[in-house]
């Protein structure tokens, strides 16, 4: 192992100058999500997010790929993780092997977990939220960071939801896909319908006006379990999910736009919902 000059002997750090090198093999693949998540791996892009990857725990990571000046802010968290192999490359042989320019310099290879089921998430949570056919990356990366600053317990997704462990998903959640549980909630919408009979609030946000105000409804289900259920992009909440949910809330808004982004209706539900416990 060659360990970088001006850096603790301890840490696996390991200068690679060639874009060649068999052991950045796996990082070829960064633009090739399907093919990684085929793997049972993702990518983590950016300082931060890396960071929590590492820290949270949750997920192995395998390596790490950095420039020098990236590794500069994470040097005192690698340092507790001498096991784990750090690559060490000029930002030329980065951009080369990902082709693509990765401008935070850093990337990280993770190992997914088995997947989680929606049952035994929910068991004992509280507040939840639940993504219907959420097909862009950002909104679904948009969410999770909500539900994290919130205080949600877990995310649902329907199967024909974005992958949060997508790369840009975890990058637009500032790592918060790395640490919130979630889980594929199949079949769908009967899991809605089986959480209604067990007692949840199950409030579907839709800009109908036949829905009824959010701020209205959450006197009346306080200290009750809620899942906020959100839906695709174009088409919000689909019929069969709207009718497996136990309440319709919309935001109230002016008549200069006919709904709001996916992501931004969620956080705002969150924080009505939550408000007096972040004073």
């Amino acid at each position: 192992m060659t360990v970088a000059s001006g850096y603790h002997a301890s840490v696996a750090i390991i200068r690679v100058d060639d874009s060649d090198d068999p052991r950045l093999a796996e990082y070829r693949n960064v633009p090739d999500h399907q093919l990684l998540a085929g793997q049972g791996l993702f990518v983590a892009e950016g300082r931060l997010v890396v960071r929590r990857l590492i820290e949270a725990h949750r997920f192995a990571t395998r390596s790490i790929m950095v420039t020098d000046t990236a590794l500069v802010p994470l040097q005192d968290l690698l340092d507790t993780r001498e096991a784990l192999p750090v690559y060490l490359v000029p930002q030329a042989v980065m951009d080369g092997i990902t082709g693509f320019n990765v401008h935070r310099g850093c990337l990280a290879i993770g190992e997914r977990a088995p997947s989680s089921r929606w049952r035994d998430l929910t068991t004992n949570a509280r507040l939840a939220v639940g993504l219907e056919r959420i097909g862009n990356a950002d909104n679904v990366g948009s969410v999770f960071r909500s539900a994290s600053a919130f205080g949600a317990e877990v995310v649902l997704l329907e199967r024909n939801c974005t992958d949060p462990l997508y790369r840009k998903a975890i990058r637009t959640s500032m790592g918060a896909a790395l640490t919130m549980p979630f889980a594929e909630a199949e079949p769908w919408p009967d899991v809605l319908r089986e959480l209604a009979r067990e007692g949840w609030v199950v409030m579907a946000m839709t800009p109908s006006p036949r829905a009824q105000p959010l701020r209205e409804i959450v006197p009346a289900v306080a200290g009750r379990p809620i899942i906020v259920v959100v839906g695709h992009e174009g088409d919000g909440v689909s019929l069969d999910a709207l009718d497996a949910c136990t309440h319709h809330a919309r935001i109230p808004m002016t008549n200069n736009v006919d709904s709001l982004n996916v992501a931004t209706a969620a956080a705002i539900a969150l924080y009505t919902l939550t408000a007096r416990d972040f004073t």
